[in-house]
């Protein structure tokens, strides 16, 4: 998050960008990297998230209820998912070294991919542990074990 709303601050941050890159705010800090209001942002997440990862030629996933996952070519995904579990702290931290884990793995794999995989996972492993224990106080380190089983079920193991 502190990358983000540094990254706010830089005019035309996505301008130096030399690698495929994905950005993972939530509504808050797309509201501070655009200047809209999150009520603008809310108001239609998917035509944001496609306009926004278009212009600084990035693949956007705005987290929320549904994570969109947006690519500079306009295409975009929605999460089946809308867990409030998924909102505490250090989940996005999660949903970020899973998506840079898949980037890394996928052998000059394309960012928009990764990032949708990485999304499912991060959302199924939710859903697994709200299942188990409840989301409420859901933690990060609930989602890291789940992962690993998540990516099993997935693969019909």
């Amino acid at each position: 998050a502190d990358g983000l709303n540094n990254l706010s601050k830089v005019e035309g941050w996505w301008k130096e960008l030399a690698v495929p890159t994905v950005v993972t705010p939530h509504p808050g800090e797309l509201s501070r990297l655009t200047g809209l209001s999150m009520e603008e942002i809310q108001s239609d997440r998917l035509a944001v998230a496609r306009r926004c990862a278009g212009e600084w030629g990035v693949t956007v996933v705005l987290k929320g209820a549904n994570t969109v996952v947006a690519a500079p070519d306009g295409r975009a995904r929605l999460s089946p998912f809308a867990n409030p579990g998924l909102a505490s702290g250090g989940t996005g931290d999660v949903l970020a070294g899973a998506i840079v884990g898949l980037m890394a793995s996928a052998s000059g794999g394309e960012a928009y991919d990764a990032a949708s995989l990485g999304v499912y996972l991060h959302g199924l492993a939710g859903e697994r542990v709200r299942e188990e224990l409840g989301s409420a106080g859901m933690v990060a380190g609930d989602l890291l074990t789940a992962l690993p089983r998540a990516i099993k079920e997935l693969r019909g193991e």
